[in-house]
């Protein structure tokens, strides 16, 4: 049964073998990474996309941050030649603020963002976020805090349950699939990976199965989603984030799914057209100033050689912009 694809920041051997990180070259060519400037990797995860701006930066500083402890102490072993050029915490990015405020930094020279779920998280199966083989139902990127996907499973309401599916999962068969699971946590707790895919399997008619990937993909996008808070954290971090950067900074974005892309997408173009005047007012008289310049009127897309040897590449969308 093929993994489910959910997004992902491919980067160092997972044990098996090695993988690229997405967008690697483009990533890293919008950064535009100046050697004595200072950058933030806000979702470090093995360290792929870090390593390649550290390889730019001479005196400058690169600030990782990740809220998964089995990333970051990943990440610290693979990029420890770099000294103290790389300083790394452990936090939500939506912390990413304040504590890159915390170490003295008032502004930054550009960030990077690789959203969705890590090829390490993914190939953990404990973790509970594919469905291969048998695990519990966890899907937390910070194992320390906040409730696990079986808790919500079991926990929310069918109401809610099937919104959260719906929408972050972009799920048609949403209410039949959280009419069932009402139904089967009456009988037993749904705690792992296995019975979860098998409730979403029995929700859709066979026939409507999509033709590339389990039935339960999009079912398992939408709760790891929401366990994590990955769009409401998006939309809280990214307008700090692009704050904080210095004039010529860039701000470089990669996302997975339509939710994740409309949010960067909005940001950035009220961050290029900030007017707030009513539209049938015949010129601007609110005064306020464009603070970035958008440098990707489309977003960037994998090639199809990037596809073909990172198949986890292939629904990823690039977006950057200029602080002005």
């Amino acid at each position: 049964m093929p993994w489910p694809h959910m997004g992902c920041e491919a980067g160092r051997s997972t044990g098996d073998k090695m993988h690229i990180p997405v967008l690697l070259r483009e990533s890293v060519d919008f950064l535009n990474v100046r050697p004595a400037g200072v950058y933030a990797d806000l979702t470090l995860g093995l360290g792929g996309h870090a390593e390649e701006i550290l390889k730019k930066i001479k005196s400058g500083r690169l600030i990782g941050i990740d809220k998964d402890m089995q990333a970051i102490e990943r990440a610290k072993e693979a990029l420890e030649a770099y000294g103290e050029k790389l300083a790394v915490f452990k936090a939500d990015f939506q912390e990413a603020g304040e504590l890159i405020r915390r170490q003295g930094y008032n502004g930054l020279d550009g960030f990077i963002m690789d959203l969705g779920v890590s090829t390490l998280q993914l190939k953990t199966p404990e973790r509970g976020f594919g469905f291969s083989s048998e695990a519990p139902l966890d899907m937390r990127m910070d194992r320390s805090r906040g409730e696990s996907a079986a808790d919500l499973v079991n926990g929310l309401p069918e109401g809610e349950l099937s919104r959260i599916i719906f929408e972050y999962g972009e799920e048609r068969w949403a209410k039949r699939i959280a009419r069932t699971i009402a139904a089967r946590r009456e009988e037993k707790r749904i705690d792992t990976t296995r019975l979860l895919a098998r409730v979403v399997e029995d929700s859709i008619p066979r026939g409507a199965w999509p033709p590339k990937t389990h039935p339960a993909t999009r079912t398992f996008q939408a709760i790891r989603i929401a366990v994590n808070g990955e769009i409401d954290a998006l939309k809280a971090a990214l307008p700090e984030m692009i704050s904080m950067l210095r004039t010529g900074g860039r701000a470089v974005v990669i996302s997975y799914h339509s939710l994740e892309d409309r949010v960067v997408k909005d940001t950035f173009r009220v961050g290029a057209r900030p007017c707030t005047c009513p539209p049938d007012f015949p010129k601007c008289v609110c005064g306020k100033k464009p603070a970035l310049r958008i440098l990707t009127p489309k977003p960037v897309a994998p090639s199809e050689a990037e596809i073909k040897s990172n198949p986890s590449a292939r629904s990823a969308k690039l977006r950057a912009a200029e602080k002005i």
